[in-house]
């Protein structure tokens, strides 16, 4: 069977660059499955389109091709790339910090840049585009890959895996009774913020379900918010409107309301900056 290719962007879909992109990709094999996975990264967050691969990539089967287009250096010098991880799937996409939670948390095997003498797409006006790599570069060569027109070893030449361009990763800071992370991204639909506290060492620190705990929040070293929060499995444990901490889908301490937004409640983001502490 065929690899599924499965598309991340910050397209939208209010235009036609995403449907360009699957054309090139039929016109190289009309038998291609395409899947999305979203089109909604936000604009230009290399962070966010990183985080969301590794959200969903261990669901699909093995050999999955996942093309990833959050690209704001598009046609300068930046690496376009495709890279093989550790447990058997491939990402092409721009080295711009894409890869930065793949590299790091599941493992990155090898890495290939695209030749663009051979791998990039050729005739129908396209060769003086500089703007639109997720159609010229990436669908095409994506394409290839996956309907076995070219080897891996085709995409082109080999570059270190510790030369992948990251953004930096902070790790919480756990002790008995505290923990201290960041929030590092959102469920942007519901309003929920996730952690990066994982559950075990959560547990761990002598934290558990059914208790209330004291959550502080800072921006830049400001208090934005600071309550004593009901901790549980689920959203329906707390009452509708009520602030609470659960477990989310990754097995990390997260913050949510009950049938509503925490995010937009209380004026919370995400990022380094955002720092989480969680006391006893």
């Amino acid at each position: 069977m065929k690899p599924i290719l499965v598309y991340q962007t910050d397209f939208t879909y209010k235009e036609g660059a995403v449907c360009a992109m699957y054309g090139v990709v039929k016109s190289v094999d009309h038998d291609l499955e395409i899947i999305d996975g979203t089109h909604e990264i936000p604009k230009f967050d290399t962070w966010s389109a990183s985080y969301r691969l590794y959200q969903s990539m261990a669901f699909w089967p093995k050999g999955t091709i996942f093309v990833s287009v959050v690209d704001p250096g598009v046609g300068t010098e930046r690496k376009a790339c495709v890279a093989k991880t550790s447990d058997g799937y491939y990402v092409v996409t721009p080295d711009n910090g894409s890869l930065t939670h793949l590299k790091n948390w599941v493992g990155i095997e090898e890495v290939r840049e695209i030749d663009e003498n051979t791998n990039r797409l050729k005739g129908k006006n396209t060769e003086g585009v500089s703007v639109f790599h997720g159609r010229d570069l990436f669908s095409y060569c994506a394409a290839k890959l996956a309907s076995g027109k070219i080897t891996f070893e085709q995409v082109g030449s080999k570059y270190d895996v510790k030369h992948i361009i990251s953004h930096a990763m902070h790790e919480p800071v756990i002790s008995e009774g505290h923990a201290l992370g960041i929030f590092e991204i959102n469920d942007p639909n519901f309003g929920n913020i996730w952690t990066n506290i994982p559950l075990k060492d959560f547990f761990e620190a002598g934290f558990d379900f059914g208790t209330r705990v004291q959550l502080t929040i800072r921006h830049e070293g400001q208090v934005a918010f600071s309550q004593k929060l009901l901790f549980e499995k689920s959203f329906g444990y707390a009452e509708p409107g009520e602030p609470m901490l659960y477990n989310n889908e990754l097995m990390r301490v997260a913050v949510a309301v009950n049938r509503g937004s925490f995010s937009e409640m209380f004026e919370i983001g995400y990022g380094p900056e955002w720092q989480v502490e969680i006391t006893k």
